[in-house]
């Protein structure tokens, strides 16, 4: 039982990390209604440029917060010479335009930066709490602990924003509806760079937490897919989904790659390692059949 729990707890925990990623989607889609086709991409620029900066002499925090100004430039540049230009234009457009970003940004990262696999070091080290370990036999990583109460604080603020701030109910209602919002003298513009400089923060928070784990690297990008099954479990329009689909979505992985190969071998033969790279979107496929929008997506009612 106590392995069981250790490994709930660890799966649910790196799911944390997946809803990190998946913020960014929702943040965008919110904002626009499509999908931002370039989070991925931009974990990946966000981690490059701060190890960039830190090869170039600046020490860790500067290089943090250069990174951050760098994510801000990336988010506005993109509101005013793409996304301004699409205004009221089909969904199917502004994705098209993210997918263009995602190539520009995976070409102008290691133009600027390098592309050798580098490593970011937080001050977290990733190996059990041994007090947890002593007292109940379960091993939880510090940086696993950390890198969840990072994601926990960051969703909690931004709940907040776009429950209580004025900026925060004007986005919600520019995703509604865009002539709707810009008759209202809402300021379309404004709120997409808000929300895309709020997306790059999120993707560099991501980069430095997953670049601490696996190094920075092109692979960043594929984050982006483990968010998908994220997105789909707590819809693409909930700040809080996005935990509670992480939380699932994690958990569900890392027990599916411990108990189901032993099964599936006993029963079929064979080997059916590599489970936990599939069982996920199996998993958000099931549940689209049964809860198209997600668990905390916005159901659409067609009108005759």
């Amino acid at each position: 039982m106590q392995f069981f729990f250790e490994v709930l707890i660890s799966g649910m925990l790196t799911g944390l990390m997946y809803s990190l990623v998946a913020l960014g989607f929702v943040l965008i889609y919110k904002a626009s209604g499509v999908f931002n086709f370039a989070q991925g991409a931009m974990v990946y620029f966000a981690a490059l440029s701060v190890v960039g900066l830190m090869d170039k002499g600046m020490p860790m925090w500067a290089a943090i917060i250069g990174g951050f100004l760098v994510m801000i430039i990336v988010g506005l540049s993109t509101e005013r010479f793409v996304l301004r230009k699409l205004v009221n234009q089909p969904p199917i457009t502004l994705f098209m335009a993210t997918i263009g970003l995602t190539f520009f940004l995976e070409g102008l990262g290691p133009l600027l930066f390098g592309s050798e696999v580098r490593a970011i070091n937080l001050g977290i080290v990733d190996e059990p709490i041994q007090s947890i370990m002593d007292n109940y036999g379960i091993g939880i990583s510090k940086f696993d602990l950390f890198a969840s109460g990072m994601v926990i604080v960051l969703v909690t603020l931004l709940a907040l924003f776009f429950q209580k701030t004025k900026v925060g109910r004007a986005l919600r209602a520019v995703a509604d509806d865009h002539q709707a919002a810009l008759s209202l003298g809402i300021p379309l513009q404004h709120i997409w760079a808000i929300v895309w400089g709020v997306a790059g923060f999120v993707a560099l928070v991501a980069g430095l937490l997953w670049g601490s784990r696996n190094g920075v690297q092109f692979a960043l990008t594929m984050t982006a897919l483990k968010a998908l099954p994220v997105l789909i479990l707590g819809g693409f329009t909930s700040v809080p989904g996005a935990i509670v689909g992480g939380l699932i979505i994690g958990a569900s992985e890392k027990l599916a790659e411990i108990y189901i190969p032993p099964v599936m071998q006993s029963a079929f033969g064979g080997n059916f390692g590599g489970i936990e790279g599939w069982f996920p979107y199996v998993f958000a496929l099931l549940f689209l059949l049964v809860r198209p929008e997600g668990l905390f997506g916005e159901k659409h009612i067609d009108r005759v």
